[in-house]
């Protein structure tokens, strides 16, 4: 049998995009979430739980299977090839039965057990299992690496949101859970594919047990401070960023561009992915790494704050330069929440170096399971709490959700300029 090419391409960066192109797909769930309400005989929010748990399950499986990531990312990616596909399956089942039985219990909590916790591992090994092999192949641009895997995981909305709305369109009758089950089965052939060529390069070799000396914990009991400030700048950009992407469509009905929503969401999914490759290729030319995350944060305070003093949502009336300011603001937090994800393994391998780098990594991932259950929640309290919740949009209520979000931004800003020490680590 022919060996594969020993090349970083083909062993890291193919299977990377493989894995996280399949995996991102979770952030489709507004394109089918209204269709599994109607289809099953719930309200669109008991449903809606069945993403914050993917979202939660994907932070904790990282969390708890950092070790499992580290010694074998064979065994790793195959758990979350496994995981995903079936997770996938069985929604596609629960949705069957629950189309055949509207309102069944069995049914709801069916979608919850297969969307949010087994798909959850599959997301959350399947999120860790390439990166480590990522920076190890590329050393000179880690940045560029991991940002090329994560912007894949951003970019997989855009790429499969019009083909999951033909399927839905061209499925007929039962087309939702019909369209899960064939996902199902593409997303293991493209799993399986990235999990086969996925490899560490020849020339590495895991340290010895004595070598490779303490656990996850004991490495970052050596600089906690440092490790509580990377893991609230995780948290705190990712609450900011869930607040306003939950809202987004909303915000853009409100200038008065419903009509063309979904083309700005696509360009929004863009700015998130671009973000993600982008920012992690610049931090690649920073001595200090964490500069990059003290801009993200002041760009994010920026144009937040621009939209806050003018009143833009609320005020915004026909004033075309206001309008522009709020969709500068859209695509801003966008890319600063992809690059917020993407330098994360980077900003830690700076401080604690390569060793048990993708259980350090998995533990700071639960930033993102306790985020995914507080952003969306806290948007959505404060806009059924402010302004007039009942009407068909509520600009006071989502300008009221910014005032929020800038404090956030600059108390992540302060940690980032006063908690994150300089590289130390040897890499």
């Amino acid at each position: 049998m022919k060996k594969l090419p020993q090349n970083k391409w083909v062993r890291a960066a193919i299977p990377a995009l493989l894995l996280h192109c399949s995996i991102g797909t979770v952030y489709c769930w507004s394109i089918f979430s209204q269709e599994i309400a109607d289809y099953i005989g719930f309200s669109k929010g008991a449903t809606e739980w069945a993403f914050s748990f993917a979202i939660f399950f994907l932070g904790m499986s990282a969390a708890f299977l950092g070790d499992v990531v580290e010694k074998d990312i064979h065994k790793s990616s195959l758990i979350a090839t496994i995981c995903f596909a079936a997770g996938m399956a069985g929604t596609g089942l629960f949705i069957w039965i629950g189309g055949k039985n509207p309102g069944s219990i069995v049914a709801l909590l069916g979608i919850y057990l297969c969307y949010g916790l087994i798909m959850g591992i599959g997301l959350g090994t399947g999120y860790l299992s390439p990166v480590k092999t990522l920076m190890l192949w590329f050393q000179d641009r880690k940045g560029l690496a991991t940002g090329l895997a994560v912007a894949g995981f951003g970019a997989a909305k855009a790429i499969a949101s019009p083909i999951m709305q033909s399927l839905l369109a061209s499925l007929g009758e039962g087309g939702i859970w019909k369209m899960f089950l064939i996902l199902a089965v593409v997303y293991f052939v493209m799993m399986f594919v990235g999990h086969l060529l996925l490899a560490k390069p020849e020339g590495w070799h895991e340290p010895a047990t004595k070598e490779k000396g303490a656990s996850a914990m004991d490495v970052i009991k050596s600089k906690p401070v440092t490790f509580i400030g990377i893991w609230l700048m995780f948290y705190l950009n990712i609450t900011c960023g869930l607040a306003l992407i939950s809202q987004e469509k909303m915000i853009i009905k409100c200038l008065g561009l419903g009509s063309i929503v979904g083309i700005l969401s696509s360009i929004t999914a863009i700015f998130n992915a671009g973000g993600r490759l982008g920012f992690s290729a610049w931090a690649d030319t920073f001595k200090d790494r964490n500069t990059i995350y003290k801009i993200i944060f002041i760009l994010s305070i920026v144009s937040t704050g621009l939209v806050v003093v003018t009143q833009g949502i609320t005020d915004m009336g026909q004033n075309v330069v206001l309008m522009i300011l709020v969709l500068i603001l859209l695509f801003v937090v966008n890319a600063c929440y992809g690059g917020g994800f993407s330098n994360v393994p980077t900003l830690l391998s700076d401080h604690y170096g390569m060793k048990n780098i993708s259980a350090i990594h998995g533990i700071t991932l639960s930033a993102w399971a306790i985020a995914g259950l507080t952003g969306n929640q806290l948007a959505a309290w404060i806009v059924s709490h402010t302004g007039t919740p009942d009407a068909a949009t509520n600009p006071v209520g989502y300008q009221t959700v910014l005032y929020v979000t800038l404090a956030l931004y600059i108390v992540a800003a302060i940690i980032s300029f006063t908690m994150i020490g300089k590289k130390s680590a040897d890499e």
